[in-house]
C-alpha cells in the first residue's frame, strides 16, 4: 500500500514520575548540554550579525551575512537532532533553498540568502538561547543536589519549553512552506511525464504512420510509372497501396485514442471506460455513478489510469473476471479497479504501477494498492474534483489576463 507521506510523530514521554526513568535521564542531558551549545550559537549569531551588518557597506559584507545565514541552518539542523534524540520531537526538515534556472546567478542566490526565513529562525533561536542555556542549567544543578525528590517533574517542566521552542522556531515556517515544496516535486514529475508522453508519440509516429505513408509514396510512385506500360501490375499496385493506407489510418487512429480519446470528449467518462474494458482480455464489469462530467483534465487522467491498469489485468494478473467503480466522494473523484488474479503486485513490480502513484501524487492524487498473493487484487485511486464550469472560468480568466498582457 502506498499513499502520500505522513510527517512522523513525536515519541511522546510517560507521564513525569517521582523516579528517574529513561526519559527523565535523556531529558536531564538534553537541559545540561543547553548552556554550552547555547553559549556557541549565541557566539556564533552575534559575530555573524555584527560582522555581516557592520561589513554591509563594503563589497564583502552581505555575502558574509548570506553565507552565516546558511551556517544558521546547519545549527538548526544540529538543534532539531539533539531534540529529535534526546526529547523525542520529531520535526520535518525545512525545504533547502533552491534556486529555478532563471533565477541563476550570484546576485539572485545573495538576495534568496538575505531573506530567507529559515536561517533568520535559526539565528534568532540561538540568540534566545543564551539566557534560556543559562536558566536551565542553574536551575537542573541546584535541584539535583536538593530538590532531588522533585527532579522529574522539573525537567519535564522545562524540557516541555524547550519542546515548544523547537516547534516555534526550527520547524517549517508553515503548511504552505511544506506544499510549495510538495509542488516543486510534483512539477518535476509532470514535466519529465510530458516529456516521456511526446517522446512516446514521435516514436509512434515515425516508427509506425510516418513510415508507412513513406512506403505508400514510394508504391504509387512505382504505380504511376508503370500505369501505362503495364496497366494490370499498376492497378495491383494500387489495391496494395489502398490496403495501406487503411493500416496507416488505424494506426493513426489508435495513437489518437492514446493521447486523447474521441468517445471521452464526446460522451464521458462512463462511456470511454466501457470502451477500454471491451477491449480487455479479461470480462470487466464498468460501474459509474457520477452527477455530473469532471474537468477535461481531471476526467483524462481517470481514463488513463484505468487504461494502465487494466491492461495490467490483462497481461499480469490471470484473473478471470474484473470490475471497474467511478464515483464521486465529496470534492474527490474514487477510482477503483478490482481483479480475481494471483495478486501479489508491488509497486517496484515492473507494471508501471509505480509511474502512476506518481502521476496521480502530481495532481494531489492518491494511490492505494492491496494485492495479496494469492489475490484479489484491489486498487484505488482518487483525484481532486474539479467541475467543467471551474475549469472553463479559469480559461476565460486567463484569456482576460493574456489580453491585458498583450494590450
Amino acid at each position: 500500500m502506498t499513499m502520500s507521506p505522513l510527517v512522523p510523530a513525536d515519541d511522546a514521554p510517560p507521564p513525569a514520575r517521582l523516579a528517574l526513568d529513561r526519559w527523565a535521564w535523556k531529558e536531564l542531558a538534553h537541559l545540561l548540554a543547553n548552556l554550552p551549545m547555547a553559549v556557541a550559537g549565541f557566539v556564533y549569531t552575534v559575530f555573524m550579525i555584527a560582522v555581516g551588518v557592520g561589513l554591509s557597506v563594503s563589497v564583502i559584507g552581505l555575502p558574509l551575512l548570506a553565507v552565516g545565514l546558511h551556517g544558521a541552518r546547519l545549527v538548526g539542523r544540529a538543534e532539531r537532532g539533539r531534540a529529535r534524540a534526546m526529547l523525542g520531537v520529531r520535526i520535518d526538515e525545512p525545504s533547502p533553498m533552491v534556486l529555478s534556472r532563471s533565477e541563476q546567478g550570484f546576485f539572485p542566490w545573495l538576495w534568496s540568502s538575505l531573506k530567507d526565513p529559515v536561517g533568520w529562525r535559526a539565528a534568532l533561536y540561538s540568540f534566545i538561547r543564551l539566557p534560556w542555556g543559562v536558566l536551565t542549567f542553574g536551575v537542573v544543578c541546584v535541584s539535583f543536589f536538593l530538590l532531588w525528590p522533585v527532579l522529574p517533574f522539573i525537567t519535564r517542566f522545562l524540557a516541555n519549553a524547550d519542546r515548544a521552542m523547537v516547534r516555534g522556531l526550527l520547524s517549517p515556517s508553515d503548511e504552505l512552506e511544506r506544499r510549495i515544496a510538495e509542488l516543486e516535486s510534483d512539477r518535476g514529475v509532470v514535466v519529465d511525464t510530458a516529456a516521456a508522453d511526446l517522446r512516446r508519440i514521435e516514436r509512434d509516429l515515425h516508427d509506425g504512420a510516418q513510415a508507412r505513408l513513406v512506403a505508400l509514396a514510394m508504391d504509387l510512385g512505382l504505380a504511376k510509372e508503370k500505369l501505362t506500360d503495364d496497366p494490370g501490375a499498376a492497378a495491383r499496385m494500387v489495391d496494395e497501396a489502398h490496403g495501406e493506407v487503411k493500416t496507416a489510418l488505424q494506426e493513426l487512429r489508435d495513437l489518437a485514442r492514446g493521447i486523447h480519446p474521441a468517445v471521452l470528449t464526446d460522451r464521458g467518462l462512463d462511456a470511454a471506460l466501457s470502451s477500454i474494458a471491451s477491449r480487455c482480455t479479461v470480462p470487466v464489469t464498468v460501474t459509474a455513478d457520477l452527477p455530473a462530467r469532471p474537468a477535461a483534465a481531471i476526467e483524462g487522467i481517470a481514463y488513463f489510469t484505468v487504461s494502465e491498469l487494466l491492461q495490467n489485468v490483462s497481461k499480469h494478473s490471470g484473473a478471470r473476471s474484473a470490475s471497474v467503480e467511478v464515483w464521486r466522494a465529496g470534492d474527490r473523484l474514487m477510482l477503483q479497479v478490482t481483479d480475481d488474479g494471483r495478486g501479489g503486485a508491488r509497486l517496484d513490480g515492473g507494471t508501471g504501477m509505480a509511474g502512476l502513484a506518481e502521476r496521480l501524487g502530481a495532481v494531489d492524487g492518491l494511490f492505494v494498492l492491496d494485492s495479496p498473493v494469492g489475490g484479489p487484487t484491489t486498487i484505488t485511486a482518487e483525484l481532486p474534483w474539479r467541475d467543467r464550469e471551474q475549469e472553463r472560468g479559469g480559461r476565460d480568466r486567463g484569456r482576460q489576463w493574456d489580453r491585458k498582457g498583450t494590450a
